[in-house]
């Protein structure tokens, strides 16, 4: 079995990862000099899981980060490859209601898928797909920023995404993307149904291909002088209407 080892680190991300799957988990580093509330908590998660501890000076936590925004705790921990799922594992698996998924067209900013999972999360997305080239991929910052949701939002990396929309489509999935020169709006949709919400890199928006495939494109109504808003702002708005919706049932 193939592992791949890497780092992660913050409050959240480690927190949510012990919670998830604590015995990926291989080793903790802590700041020496904390001794905080939220340091205690920690400590009594890593004591009640049997995680390896290591008290450490903050100048080595910035060397296992590479960054210094890691706040005095830092994991490593191992991967095994064969868990990544497939975008077929999540459609003909066991969902308990129809298909959400939200695809991140060429996604470039850490921050920002980082947000979005945050969101998927909130939103109870099934799965999170982008393109493996010319995006950013899941790395520390994004696990970071997502606060746990990269960790309980499956992912998905595909070679190539009009095969992977042609075959959403083929399962039933309604296709919807956002632009902002769309003829519809959000808030005129019937967004009920299993669908894929589809939105586009922070600059380009969604590459001509991606827009084409679509089954439909609606805008988000903007009502003061700012013409157009963060991708993982956007991905919020969308994904809070598709459950308003879903809920009215």
């Amino acid at each position: 079995m193939s592992d791949d080892k890497r780092i992660i680190y913050g409050f959240h991300s480690i927190t949510s990862r012990i919670r998830l799957d604590a015995a990926s988990i291989k080793e903790i580093y802590l700041d020496e000099m904390r001794n905080d509330g939220r340091v205690m908590d920690l400590m009594k998660l890593i004591k009640q899981h049997e995680i390896k501890l290591h008290l450490t000076t903050k100048d080595r936590l910035d060397g296992l980060a590479t960054q210094s925004k890691h706040q005095g705790v830092v994991a490593q921990v191992i991967e095994q490859k064969e868990k990544y799922l497939t975008i077929e594992d999540i459609i003909e698996g066991d969902l308990k209601e129809p298909a959400l998924i939200l695809i991140l067209d060429g996604i470039e900013d850490p921050h920002n898928l980082g947000a979005c999972f945050r969101v998927a999360d909130a939103m109870g997305v099934h799965a999170v797909v982008c393109p493996k080239d010319n995006a950013v991929g899941v790395n520390a910052t994004v696990r970071k920023v997502a606060c746990g949701g990269a960790e309980s939002v499956p992912f998905v990396a595909v070679t190539n995404l009009g095969r992977t929309i042609r075959y959403l489509k083929d399962k039933g999935l309604f296709i919807i993307g956002t632009d902002g020169e769309a003829k519809h709006n959000l808030y005129q949709s019937n967004l009920k149904g299993p669908m894929a919400l589809v939105l586009g890199s922070e600059g380009k928006g969604m590459r001509r291909l991606t827009k084409e495939l679509c089954d439909s494109l609606i805008s988000i109504p903007m009502l003061g002088q700012v013409e157009s808003l963060n991708v993982s702002v956007a991905s919020g708005i969308c994904l809070s209407e598709i459950r308003r919706q879903r809920n009215l049932l």
